[in-house]
């Protein structure tokens, strides 16, 4: 930070308007490219949190399925021997 407090303080000090105008540009665009590649990163990192919810979801959908159809054999097993034992 020294350096660069140090650099622009020369520009400005032998009036080389130019060349701190180009400087300042260039700090803009890091800082420009900086910010992008945190909302990247935020992005890839929401992405993931969704894709690991729905994952969740999904596995928990799959294992009440499984239940679910458990459940409902062993209702109708239980109809079916109600049926035989009435007939």
């Amino acid at each position: 930070m020294k350096i660069f407090r140090s650099t622009r303080q020369d520009q400005v000090k032998e009036k080389k308007v130019g060349s701190y105008l180009l400087y300042a540009i260039g700090e803009i665009v890091l800082v420009m490219i900086g910010i992008l590649l945190a909302m990247q990163v935020n992005n890839w990192n929401e992405n993931r949190k969704k894709d690991d919810q729905l994952n969740n979801i999904l596995s928990t959908v799959a294992i009440d399925l499984k239940t679910d159809a458990i459940r409902a054999n062993l209702v109708i097993q239980f109809y079916d021997t109600i049926k035989k034992k009435t007939d």
